[in-house]
């Protein structure tokens, strides 16, 4: 079994992908890339069973209901502005988020994560284009990941690790996830984890990932379901990160499981990849995909 993880960026250069081979008692970190561009990011989707992408998937329905509104000047008076500053700035998943883990994402329709949102939805439709069904709740072949979520649920450190003060800090998180996970082998690639919270953040959503394939996520149900296909769903695990390693009987080369991972780069300056002198490249790390996918039984 492959799945594929996507840290989406706003431009090409700045996406990055990750992947993570696993197999009975063991979870390798294959190889991580960058530099992706949307024809790059759909032949990786299109080759794995379940892809992970950390970036909101849709827009709130009350955002999409005022701005039609207002672009016909026929916006009415709220009765409770605070009220519809909230409905229109988070979706359905970003209140149960923050009702089950007290974390709140950043939001499509306020902040400057839209860009990247903007991208990811030409994104989607490409990958509808190809013949691909896409279902926002996550039940389909993609699901929207938030790598702050998943580290909450497993009881991993979810902030600080990004701050350019702390610099030990994303150390003592890669530490405490090997030492929860003493399964997962980096190979090559521990350095880039700790030097990178890009990087860190591709290996936690190729994770997620590995949960959903195993359903091991919280699914929409009820009104969050109906507002989910619109808006998109983070997916966030219910499982303990060792869960990870159960087989997945029903999946494809379940003898020979695979999972992918993802990585994007929100910040400034140079490409994560160019800065840790990652030499792989995109083209090369869908040849992997594809020649495990040949070797799975």
């Amino acid at each position: 079994m492959i799945t594929a993880g996507i840290d989406l960026a706003a431009q090409p250069e700045r996406t990055a992908v990750a992947a993570i081979k696993w197999t009975a008692g063991r979870a390798v970190i294959e190889d991580v890339a960058c530099r992706a561009d949307d024809e790059d990011i759909l032949q990786v989707v299109k080759r794995a069973d379940k892809t992970g992408i950390d970036c909101p998937f849709g827009w709130p329905t009350a955002f999409v209901s005022f701005v039609t509104s207002h672009h016909a000047g026929q916006v009415s008076i709220p009765a409770d502005a605070p009220g519809l500053r909230r409905n229109l700035t988070m979706r359905r998943t970003d209140f149960f988020v923050h009702e089950q883990l007290r974390l709140t994402p950043l939001s499509v329709s306020a902040d400057r994560i839209a860009h990247v949102a903007f991208r990811c939805s030409v994104l989607l439709a490409k990958l509808e284009a190809t013949g691909e069904p896409v279902d926002r709740s996550g039940s389909g072949r993609v699901a929207e990941v938030y790598p702050a979520a998943s580290l909450r649920s497993w009881g991993l450190t979810h902030n600080g690790y990004k701050q350019k003060t702390k610099t030990d800090a994303l150390g003592h998180l890669v530490d405490h996830l090997l030492h929860e996970a003493p399964w997962l082998d980096c190979m090559t690639h521990e350095q880039a984890m700790r030097r990178s919270h890009d990087i860190f953040d591709a290996v936690i959503a190729a994770m997620t990932a590995r949960a959903a394939a195993l359903g091991q996520t919280i699914p929409p149900t009820g009104d969050d379901l109906a507002a989910a296909t619109a808006e998109g769903w983070i997916i966030i695990p219910n499982k303990p990160i060792s869960a990870l390693l159960q087989t997945y009987l029903n999946a494809p080369g379940a003898a020979n499981e695979c999972v992918v991972g993802n990585a994007t780069s929100r910040g400034s300056g140079v490409p994560v990849c160019l800065a840790l002198g990652i030499p792989r490249t995109i083209e090369r790390l869908v040849q992997e995909i594809s020649t495990q996918r040949a070797e799975d039984p």
